[in-house]
């Protein structure tokens, strides 16, 4: 079984955003085709969609535990 941390999120989520970095980067550096543009897009909307996701769920973890404290 599985047992959420805070670390594994913020892991996820750091190397989420690096990724979407690097897809940013890649796209803007004037080399890349018009067709490997669009794939890195496709790639970059799913882990913009994978960051929001997981600030959904920390968000909720949060909520949750602060009602839980009082």
């Amino acid at each position: 079984m599985y047992v959420w941390s805070g670390s594994d999120m913020a892991e996820t989520y750091e190397d989420t955003i690096r990724q979407l970095k690097e897809i940013v980067e890649k796209i803007e550096d004037g080399n890349t085709s018009l067709e490997e543009s669009i794939r890195l897009y496709e790639q970059g909307a799913a882990l913009v969609k994978r960051c929001e996701t997981l600030l959904n769920n920390a968000e909720l973890k949060i909520t949750t535990l602060s009602r839980d404290a009082e």
